[in-house]
């Protein structure tokens, strides 16, 4: 079966119609999202002012997934279930997200998803290539990530997996990071994510990671605003305080969330942990009192790194954590100064075979140079030896 839009026409019509889709235009109107929608003139610095999904059929994303067979399941959540599929038309391997119609994510955040991610273009935000709203249907559908999500390589492994490596968590760390300034500080209007979790980040080939699920990112302040006002969304654990609080949003509410990822990252811990003993459920909370000596750094690496990781480099990592999840957000670093952090920190290529080698020259004593009296001495030495030996034969 070729590819066809929902409305049946040609692809060149297609492409003029995802300009206004008749779902998406009456969903802005309905949500007062005229203010959002001048994201189609500036908030994309590439100079696309269009949306460029494609949009697809039911029948169509039926067929890429054999009718949404079992073995295609991909994953679920409160939004509805993942499945990998590829697409007839075009061979393409892809993720198709179809929403439960009585799930956590409604026709809102269906939009918010496709306008956004529509709109917005960086190596590290994934890939929408289309979406489907044929009747009550919502479906997405992304670029297929082979690895999974980050949360996969962390928490629960099968004893058979294999564990990320010191060098793969700070590349993991430094990308997820250049994607949320790319939407704080290169998007016009700047947005926040609101929902940053080690399973909202996706990996691809080679562990590159991409931030994903923008159904609840919020278009951030401007002008003289110092944040938006909005109910509390987002997965406990990784909410800042503040906004939990008062439902004030700001971009430091991402920094905070960023802090409790990267701190998963480093100590392998899950952000909130009820199998944890009393006082370590919440990941920041045990981690705070910690955070003040830094002699208890190493007590916070992940066992599974069995020591392999540069000391400094701990101890600089947990650093920029800390200061992400400061509880005043003004305290909070700028997400531009967490990525120079890290991307100098995956710059460092930690090299484990090379550690125990240099530990032990470290260790052991160092052989004298020899002088040259010492080698006369030890060539007269080995001569009376000689002669010794010749006397007794």
């Amino acid at each position: 079966m070729g590819w066809f839009p929902c409305s049946g026409k040609s692809n060149e019509k297609a492409k003029k119609k995802n300009k206004t889709d008749p779902h998406i235009a009456a969903a802005s109107e309905k949500l007062k999202f005229s203010h959002s929608l001048d994201v189609k003139k500036d908030i994309s610095k590439d100079g696309s002012g269009h949306i460029a999904a494609q949009t697809f059929t039911f029948r169509e994303l039926a067929a890429a997934t054999k009718n949404f067979r079992a073995d295609c399941l991909l994953g679920e959540g409160g939004f509805g279930r993942v499945y990998k599929g590829r697409l007839e038309s075009t061979n393409q391997v892809v993720a198709i997200k179809q929403l439960d119609r009585n799930g956590l994510q409604g026709n809102r955040e269906f939009l918010v998803e496709v306008l956004m991610l529509s709109l917005l273009h960086h190596p590290n935000l994934v890939n929408l290539i289309g979406y489907c709203a044929d009747g009550d249907q919502r479906l997405l559908v992304y670029e297929y990530m082979p690895l999974g999500s980050l949360e996969d390589h962390l928490h629960d492994l099968p004893s058979d997996k294999k564990r990320l490596d010191w060098n793969t968590r700070m590349k993991i760390a430094a990308g997820a990071a250049k994607g949320l300034e790319y939407l704080h500080d290169k998007a016009n209007p700047p947005v926040i994510y609101r929902d940053l979790k080690c399973s909202n980040i996706l990996l691809g080939e080679g562990y590159h990671p991409k931030l994903s699920d923008f159904g609840l990112a919020k278009l951030g302040p401007v002008g003289d605003k110092t944040h938006v006002s909005t109910r509390v969304m987002g997965t406990y654990g990784y909410c800042a305080p503040e906004y939990a609080m008062t439902g004030q949003l700001t971009l430091k509410s991402d920094v905070y969330s960023f802090g409790v990822v990267l701190l998963e990252i480093i100590t392998g811990r899950k952000a909130i942990d009820n199998s944890k003993g009393a006082g370590e459920h919440n990941l920041v909370a045990w981690a705070r009192p910690l955070f003040k000596d830094r002699r208890k750094f190493p007590q916070m690496a992940d066992p599974m790194l069995q020591g392999q990781y540069p000391m400094r480099g701990l101890y600089q990592a947990l650093a920029v954590a800390a200061m992400c999840v400061q509880e005043q957000p003004t305290m909070r670093p700028l997400i531009a100064d967490v990525v120079t952090a890290l991307t100098y920190l995956a710059s460092q290529t930690y090299v484990p075979d090379m550690q125990p080698l240099m530990q032990s020259s470290r260790l052991a004593p160092a052989t004298p140079p020899r002088s040259k009296r010492d080698n006369n001495d030890r060539k007269q030495n080995s001569g009376s030896e000689r002669d010794q030996a010749r006397g007794q034969n």
